[in-house]
């Protein structure tokens, strides 16, 4: 009986020293388990279901096991697993996790797998690092597979397949060839789709770029729309200005399409009279501008400015005075050419400086040689000054009196 008491208190002692130091079936090693000697990390993973996965269970690495989990906690409505792996193992930053059974009923395991396909290895996995939902994954379960089954066996629509196989007989029998025909315009329609495939792509690309534009004028877009109704009370307003100059323009295009038809043969006569003076025009070219420039400097061209280097430009002028010529046209006299009474006629060469610079009223006079009598004159507005001539040479006085409007 003593023996009996002291094993129940002995019992008691344990538990309570167990207790006491939080103890858990969980710390205890399983068989089989991961051993990891030496340096080691935790990486802490996210799961939305981690099923009945419990601490101490495997970590695996292309199914050969390289850690353990150390706990499983629930954070909000996320499943969180912290796993223990060697420092040895380098993983990427990027690691997937999957939990995975090793037989159809057997215990689960977390899987560690490396990126495949297109997305590249980045980075190391580190201590303390998470990985996030977005790479985690959790296996079918049995138990869900054989939910599904019996839901579809008992309640589902296994037992209305015969009725559904019957009814599509009935519906294909004699449209055979209809059916063939859609199937042939499915088909034709899908390459095509297939085809235009990159088009299509482009299409949207660019139905997103515009996307992106319109949104980007937002503000401008609902300014307009709000002054919309605004324009088009404006345009409500107006409607009955607007239909009537619409009605004139269709009265002026009905009597601008009468004057054409009545006044098209004249007016392509018109066109045909006008074609060889345009025609000449053309072949004179850069001829008119260059005569027209005449116009203003004349009796100068317009270079000549250029090319006298001064203030002054020597002009030589020759005057041929018939005196006979002259009062014949002006009284209708007819005098004698020859002996003491004719007239005298001759011609006269005279050296004009005209001024180059503008500014200039007056003209210099002609130098004349010391002791010589001159005579001065005012020639088409230019005072002229000349040695005085004889009888035989040319008189001024006579000028004066046969041209009063060019000599002075």
């Amino acid at each position: 009986m003593k023996r009996r008491t002291s094993i129940v208190a002995g019992v008691a002692a344990l538990a309570m020293l167990l207790t006491g130091c939080d103890f858990s079936v969980y710390s205890l090693p399983l068989p089989g388990g991961a051993k990891i000697k030496g340096p080691s990390y935790t990486v802490t993973v996210e799961f939305a279901d981690v099923l009945d996965l419990v601490p101490k269970s495997s970590v695996k690495v292309d199914d050969v096991t390289v850690g353990t989990v150390e706990k499983v906690w629930l954070d909000g409505y996320v499943a969180k697993v912290r796993i223990k792996l060697p420092k040895s193992l380098a993983l990427p930053d990027n690691t997937h996790a999957t939990i995975r059974q090793t037989s159809l009923l057997g215990e689960k395991f977390v899987s560690l797998s490396r990126p495949t396909g297109s997305e590249q290895p980045r980075g190391k996995l580190d201590n303390g690092e998470v990985i996030p939902l977005s790479r985690t994954t959790s296996n079918v379960e049995v138990e869900e597979v054989l939910a599904a089954l019996s839901l579809l066996l008992n309640g589902g629509g296994v037992a209305q397949l015969q009725i559904i196989t019957q009814e599509l007989n009935k519906a294909l029998t004699g449209n055979e060839p209809a059916i063939r025909d859609v199937l042939t315009q499915l088909n034709t329609f899908v390459g095509t789709l297939d085809q235009n495939k990159a088009r299509i792509v482009t299409a949207i690309t660019a139905v997103d770029a515009l996307a992106k534009k319109l949104n980007a004028q937002k503000a401008t877009l609902a300014t307009a729309i709000d002054s919309l109704p605004k324009s088009i009370a404006t345009l409500d307003k107006q409607r009955a200005a607007l239909v009537k100059t619409l009605q004139a323009l269709a009265t002026l295009g009905n009597t601008a399409t009468r004057v054409i038809t009545s006044a098209q043969k004249d007016l392509v006569a018109n066109l045909q009279s006008l074609y060889p003076i345009l025609t000449k025009l053309a072949e004179a070219g850069e001829n008119l501008p260059k005569s027209l420039e005449l116009l203003f400097t004349y009796p100068f061209p317009d270079q000549a400015a250029k090319a006298a280097k001064g203030d002054f430009t020597n002009l030589g002028i020759t005057v041929d005075v018939n005196t006979q010529k002259a009062l014949k046209g002006l009284l209708g006299l007819n005098l004698p050419t020859v002996g003491p009474t004719a007239l005298p006629t001759g011609r006269i060469s005279l050296p004009v400086h005209l001024p180059t610079s503008p500014g200039k009223s007056a003209l210099p006079s002609l130098p004349v040689p010391t002791g010589t009598a001159t005579t001065c004159i005012t020639l088409l507005g230019l005072p002229v000054c000349t040695p005085k001539l004889n009888r035989s040479g040319f008189d001024p006085d006579l000028a004066r009196a046969l041209m009063p409007g060019a000599v002075q």
